[in-house]
């Protein structure tokens, strides 16, 4: 089948989002962890611009022109820059120690570090003779300040992946108990009992772990082998409804399989190809679905073949939670890319190793 790269048009399927099993946490706890994620480039890129830019609006106050600014923006860089760069180290570093923290202490040692932070971009300039004034007081109300200021932005972050996760939750619950689903599982089941038991057992597995992962605690993230095993368990179930109408092929890369992604973000995926390509087709379709590992990242790819001259086009529901999940756990490092092209239709996903 051909697997074309995405280059340009987007199309937007529908269906359900999910969440997925797991946790050795209790919730509070892998709430928590969730804060302090400073590790990732997209949140240190965010925090070091926000800082330039209050720096460059605190060097105004002090300018007289152009120049001035200019060397009033350089020397307060030299020390907010590493300040801050040191912050988001430490931080990163003790992410894990946080995360077992109460909530308050989380505050008080992320505001307390950002004193510290100023204390050391202060002594940079001192000691490299830029500064004439030792603003020790001031330079640690502002690391504080700077500091409690990026706190509050990463809890409103990690707040917002929970409402992200408990929809995806709902829809996936909602997708997996949906009537004709269930119904044409039983049925299939119940056909198969007399003349191929074997077969209705295997089935009714397959049904059991989809209704187990649905149901089961949600993680932040899981490895890709298990979103893969899930995804083989549902189009086993489809295979015995379709038949040869269904043609699945494989093609994974085992040095990609430990890569970490949200819970049920390959589910839908899977679910709109075989509902847009095999369902409105005579014919059948070809659901190809493919890892690899090109360096530091992962892609994942999920085709479908689309029956000529559909035009059905979904509500969108299904891509969009899966951008929105796949951002907020990897940020700027998480692509997503949609497109029909020459009769396929195709979803792409890269995520960091």
């Amino acid at each position: 089948m051909k697997d074309s790269r995405i280059l340009s048009t987007f199309q937007e399927l529908p269906h359900a989002a999910g969440a997925r099993p797991l946790t050795e946490m209790p919730e509070h706890v892998r709430a928590r962890v969730q804060v302090f994620d400073t590790c990732q480039v997209g949140v240190v890129l965010r925090a070091v611009l926000f800082v330039q830019a209050v720096v460059a609006v605190a060097a105004l106050f002090t300018a007289t022109s152009f120049v001035t600014w200019g060397a009033s923006l350089a020397i307060y860089t030299g020390a907010a820059l590493p300040a801050v760069l040191a912050w988001l180290l430490a931080i990163c570093a003790l992410k894990r120690q946080l995360g077992r923290l109460a909530s308050h202490w989380q505050w008080a040692v992320g505001v307390s570090l950002g004193a510290l932070a100023g204390l050391y971009g202060c002594a940079l300039v001192v000691w490299l003779g830029v500064l004439t004034q030792q603003l020790w007081l001031a330079s640690a109300a502002a690391g504080a300040l700077v500091a409690a200021v990026l706190v509050a932005g990463l809890v409103w972050r990690a707040k917002a992946r929970m409402p992200a996760g408990t929809t995806a939750r709902l829809a996936e619950l909602q997708a997996r108990i949906r009537p004709h689903f269930l119904f044409n599982t039983l049925n299939s089941a119940i056909a198969l009992v007399r003349e191929e038991p074997a077969k209705a057992e295997s089935l009714l597995e397959d049904l059991s772990e989809l209704f187990r992962h649905a149901l089961a605690d949600p993680k932040e993230a899981v490895p890709l082998w298990q979103e893969l095993e899930l995804a083989e368990h549902y189009l086993a179930i489809e295979q015995v409804r379709f038949g040869d109408r269904l043609q699945v092929e494989w093609a994974i890369d085992e040095a990609a399989s430990k890569a970490r992604l949200p819970p049920l973000i390959l589910q839908p995926l899977v679910e709109n190809a075989v509902k847009h390509g095999v369902e409105p087709s005579p014919t059948g379709a070809t659901v190809r679905i493919s890892t690899q590992r090109r360096g530091g990242v992962v892609v994942i790819k999920v085709t479908n073949t689309v029956p000529a001259g559909s035009g059905k086009r979904g509500n969108g529901l299904a891509l969009d939670n899966v951008r929105q999940r796949l951002t907020l756990l990897h940020d700027v490092q998480g692509r997503f890319q949609s497109a029909l092209v020459n009769g396929v239709f195709q979803v792409r996903l890269e995520i960091p190793v």
